[in-house]
């Protein structure tokens, strides 16, 4: 396993006119989380397909844990597991029996098939209902027996395409450290989702894409920064101090009901305690201070709004 998990160059792929991929390229770190975000129809299944060799691209430069997935794609299966939209479960199968046939799959034999089964089901506590039709498992144990059973042959990189549509939000959060320590174990995911508070938990770096195209990559919080609007807002404890608040910031809007200030910021940490010191200058101290940033929403519809006005 190399530093890079996954390194993708020009990736291009289209159906008859229909562009789905126009040229992108990705890199995503071992030991990392790597979210695409995008509507429906932006590329993103295309995208985990054609990385999980499950479909050819038409142009571009791959390697999947370091092997070039064009000339050597049997040794890009063998690191990795792949959890679709929607679930491979056997209904009809108990959740060991489901194990039990990806192990033979794996080739791990009788006894190491158990093993790995019983370590699985223990890890995603599932022991109590192993032997249950997998049929009559909630959403979320049918979720969680999905991922155990891509665990089954110990991959490397994990592709997740929308792991947690149609999940409540405790069995969402469930999956959510599940990926956590699957992470911290190691492992590498490339996640898809629509649910941008999703990829802000999990993600270290997230990729936007748009119509084919990548429209910006960054960490949750370099997103975040690009997009304006972000604000602190000071609460004080009386009229004097919210007007000498507001000769030493520069600031005339206020809310004299609310007894609060809002000031522009990127929300940062060093220009939180500049702020603080020239309160401090002015003998000002206010009673409450929160800070506003963008959050993934609107860094996806600014982002998104912007390339489609350019296009017009």
């Amino acid at each position: 396993m190399t530093d890079t998990a996954i390194a993708a160059s020009g990736l291009r792929k289209s159906y008859g006119e229909k562009v789905v991929l126009d040229g992108i390229s990705l890199n995503v770190p071992a030991g990392t989380v790597f979210s695409l975000l995008g509507p429906n129809g932006a590329g993103k299944t295309t995208t985990v397909h054609i990385l999980s060799t499950l479909i050819r691209a038409d142009a571009g430069d791959i390697r999947v844990a370091g092997h070039d997935l064009a000339r050597h794609p049997d040794r890009v299966r063998r690191t990795i597991g792949v959890t679709g939209q929607f679930s491979a479960v056997d209904g009809l199968l108990t959740g060991e029996e489901n194990l039990l046939l990806m192990a033979d799959l794996h080739h791990l034999g009788r006894q190491g098939g158990r093993r790995r089964a019983a370590d699985l089901l223990r890890q995603f506590d599932l022991e109590d209902a192993a032997r249950k039709i997998a049929a009559t498992y909630s959403g979320g144990m049918r979720r969680r027996l999905d991922l155990a059973m891509t665990l089954v042959g110990r991959p490397t990189i994990i592709f997740l395409d929308e792991p947690t549509t149609g999940l409540d939000p405790r069995s969402r959060r469930t999956v959510w450290q599940i990926i956590r320590d699957l992470v911290a174990g190691g492992v590498t995911i490339f996640l898809t989702t629509q649910y941008l508070e999703e990829a802000d938990q999990l993600a270290d770096r997230i990729a936007v894409l748009d119509q084919g195209k990548l429209v910006a990559e960054g960490t949750p919080a370099q997103l975040k920064r690009q997009i304006p609007g972000g604000h602190i807002t000071l609460e004080f404890a009386d009229l004097g101090q919210l007007d000498r608040a507001g000769v030493a910031l520069g600031v005339t809007a206020r809310d004299t009901e609310a007894m609060t200030l809002q000031v522009p910021s990127d929300g940062g940490m060093r220009s939180v305690r500049a702020l603080l010191d020239r309160l401090d200058g002015a003998a000002v101290e206010p009673v409450r201070l929160a800070v506003h940033t963008p959050d993934l929403d609107d860094v996806y519809l600014a982002l998104t709004e912007t390339k489609k006005e350019a296009m017009q």
